[in-house]
């Protein structure tokens, strides 16, 4: 930590908040990224302005855990998106993206960063560019590239959580038991329809991912997905995420969360 950046900040701060130009003037003053200006001021306790109403759920100490966590999202698509973005607001500073696909026009009723203007473009890209504008303090690495059995374990690695936001039932599997053989926490997730289900894999823990007993994307296939299931579901899986990253709450492991939206039942069976 240099002990200029660390002097500026300090007097910048005011009633132990950090505004966002202040946060761009010491980035450009001292050569340094945004997200490490953003870890520098957390370290000494003092929280960007942007994270203020965080603070009343998430202390400094979490804080800074976020900032210093990385997270691999694979999947960019219903989920993915409204995951990415929830993450990257909570200030979660690193997000690793995995998605091989581009968007196209199906993509639109429910996937949050696909728009008329980047039809065709590829899914993660346009997560870099969302994020970037969302804040622009969280690290993203984006790769067009999709998990397979030859580097699931290097698009995995340095992560401490990985997140399911896929759509298919060969590479969800892949991803569980990539994640069992790196000892990496996973938080799954799935949608079809009105309905979802999350849960949260532990390293070491029993039991397996839910599954519709079909082949290739399921039941998402027959039953479509709304708008809203997606965003009702990343949700859950963002909060799972987040009580990982702190070592807080009750997590949904050894069990798993159905939500039925239509009767607005959340069962845990």
């Amino acid at each position: 930590m240099s002990s200029g950046l660390s002097d500026f900040l300090q007097e910048q701060q005011r009633d132990g908040l950090l505004a966002w130009s202040d946060q761009q003037e010491a980035a450009r003053r001292f050569a340094c990224s945004l997200h490490g200006v953003e870890q520098c001021a957390l370290q000494q306790g003092i929280l960007p302005a942007r994270y203020q109403r965080n603070r009343q759920s998430i202390t400094p100490e979490g804080q800074l855990k976020l900032c210093q966590a990385r997270v691999v999202v694979v999947g960019c698509g219903g989920l993915g998106g409204h995951l990415l973005e929830l993450l990257a607001r909570l200030g979660v500073g690193r997000l690793r993206v995995i998605d091989p696909d581009c968007f196209e026009e199906h993509n639109l009723n429910r996937q949050l960063f696909a728009t008329v203007a980047n039809l065709g473009q590829a899914k993660v890209a346009a997560a870099g560019e969302r994020l970037a504008l969302v804040n622009p303090a969280v690290e993203v690495e984006a790769l067009q590239v999709a998990l397979r059995g030859d580097n699931a374990h290097e698009l995995l690695q340095g992560a401490q959580v990985a997140v399911d936001a896929l759509d298919n039932l060969a590479t969800r599997k892949l991803l569980q038991q990539q994640c069992a053989l790196d000892g990496l926490a996973l938080v799954h997730g799935a949608i079809a329809g009105w309905y979802g289900q999350v849960s949260t894999l532990l390293p070491g823990t029993a039991g397996g991912l839910p599954t519709d007993g079909q082949q290739g994307g399921g039941l998402e296939q027959r039953l479509g997905n709304p708008s809203f299931t997606p965003a009702a579901v990343a949700a859950l899986q963002a909060a799972e995420v987040c009580k990982l990253l702190l070592g807080e709450g009750e997590l949904l492991t050894g069990r798993q969360l159905w939500v039925d939206l239509q009767a607005m039942e959340f069962l845990i069976p």
